[in-house]
């Protein structure tokens, strides 16, 4: 498998090309505003592999790559996916942010390529919004609290991943719900309706989610950590050989894992 990396200067992007060469995954190309012209192998702390780092993602198609993982930004994966298309490059993007462009250009390019686009690209996580699912249709009169916490630098908020969970669970219930992103001031007693967002920012966290269901007298927890950036390109790798040579379509890290939970009870 030829492998494309846009976003390749970036902490995702330089851990995608290090295990990669570590699990035996040829890189093709190697894409980033940042660092053009350095190796992409010795940014990546494993030497030299001859991929330089270009800034044109119309390199993607020339390169003849037959999976790209893109962990870029928005306005980055909105050009990649037209390029991928016209390549017949599959598409594995994990770039979070995505407004309804970005979303649209996927679909679009699923018309004529396998495209797998996850906000977080982590096993735990994937079960996690399974967990979610089941609780908040079975607590269904419990509120729904979820906080996010990453490092100082991440830019966007609240976290990809806490929009997918909310999604989960408004999903999971048949009443109408909303999504409340912090609160301040004189906000009045809680709506029954409600599903709040926090989004917290420090450091150097790599990603923390809780997702707090909480009752007449109790409360559930679901909480996960990721204690290493590693998990999310390990799951890239793994959804980009999974994806190589499927037919065009959208996909997910649970077609991925093929991992769903049965009713509670079984």
């Amino acid at each position: 498998m030829r492998l494309a990396v846009v976003g390749a200067s970036g902490r995702m992007g330089c851990a995608v090309v290090r295990l990669a060469s570590a699990e035996g995954v040829a890189v093709a190309c190697a894409i980033a505003i940042t660092e053009v012209g350095r190796d992409a192998g010795e940014l990546a702390g494993i030497g030299p592999i001859g991929v330089p780092i270009a800034d044109d993602i119309a390199g993607v198609g020339q390169m003849r790559a037959d999976v790209v993982i893109d962990f870029s930004s928005p306005s980055a994966t909105l050009k990649l996916a037209p390029i991928a298309a016209a390549a017949g490059c599959a598409l594995v993007s994990g770039t979070t942010g995505l407004g309804d462009d970005g979303r649209a250009a996927l679909r679009l390019a699923a018309d004529r390529i396998p495209v797998l686009w996850e906000p977080n690209m982590s096993v735990g996580v994937h079960l996690l919004s399974e967990l979610v699912a089941r609780a908040a249709a079975a607590l269904a009169l419990w509120d729904v609290e979820i906080v996010e916490t990453h490092h100082r630098a991440k830019g966007d908020a609240p976290s990809g991943t806490a929009l997918r969970l909310a999604e989960v669970a408004q999903s999971a219930r048949s009443a109408a719900t909303r999504l409340v992103h912090g609160r301040h001031g004189k906000t009045g007693e809680r709506g029954s309706g409600e599903i709040g967002i926090h989004a917290v920012r420090g450091g150097d966290i790599v990603g923390d989610h809780a997702v707090h269901l909480l009752g007449p007298g109790e409360r559930l927890e679901l909480v996960h950590t990721a204690t290493s950036r590693d998990v999310f390109a390990h799951g890239a790798l793994r959804a980009a050989r999974w994806i190589a040579g499927r037919p065009p379509g959208r996909y997910g890290l649970q077609d991925v894992l093929a991992l769903r939970l049965g009713p509670i009870g079984q």
